[in-house]
């Protein structure tokens, strides 16, 4: 898949999830969940154990789910997801060496920014979409502030977001959310927890329609 492709739908479907687990074996049948629930778009982090792996697996069993690598802090764990074919990577820091493997390997990136520096040097590096991380802890009004000297650029915003504030999000114009521990926890102890990701998945995704 061409990169303007998983770009478009990167902001098509406005939701990541964000899949960090303790234990890597049940990142199948979460994932299996999450699409039930109807998301399209899914980030396996690289502190979920095996994550490379996981992301090969997922990749052939869902063909048709965009599958990437979160937690992407570094240019090795960069060529680790993409040789595991994550078709895109999210990363909580701005780190020039990391857009560059993506540039090679012509997959977008999702790159942390915080502050007005780190945005504008994300932005020069030629990172694809700008990942607002934190966002929960300065919510909207600092997202609105940050956006207005970028308005040409695309943010997600990462961290403290939930069923109750995503319609706000939305309505201040935000071009995506990342989606942690409010869809998936990162221990699962039960089915009935498992579950739960089904319904929350299709509360989210109602909300973004």
């Amino acid at each position: 898949m061409r990169k303007e492709k998983i770009l478009n739908i990167l902001l098509e479907e406005k939701i990541i999830s964000i899949v960090r687990l303790k234990n890597g074996d049940l990142a199948p049948k979460v994932i299996d969940n999450l699409v039930k629930g109807g998301i399209k778009v899914l980030e396996i982090t690289s502190n979920t154990p095996n994550f490379d792996i996981q992301i090969t697996a997922a990749r052939k069993k869902h063909p048709d789910i965009l599958i990437g690598a979160g937690t992407v802090t570094t240019p090795e764990l960069a060529q680790i997801a993409i040789k595991a074919g994550a078709q895109f990577l999210v990363t909580p820091n701005t780190n020039r060496a990391i857009v560059n493997e993506t540039i090679k390997a012509s997959i977008p990136v999702v790159m942390g920014a915080f502050t007005p520096t780190e945005t504008a040097n994300a932005i020069s590096y030629g990172a694809d979409i700008i990942k607002l991380f934190p966002a929960g802890q300065m919510g909207i009004s600092y997202y609105k502030s940050l956006k207005a000297p970028f308005s040409g650029i695309k943010f997600f915003a990462v961290g403290g977001i939930d069923l109750d504030n995503t319609e706000a999000w939305l309505d201040a114009g935000i071009d995506g959310l990342g989606l942690g521990s409010s869809l998936v926890q990162s221990e699962i102890n039960t089915t009935e927890e498992l579950n739960d990701i089904i319904i929350k998945a299709q509360q989210f995704k109602k909300l973004t329609n």
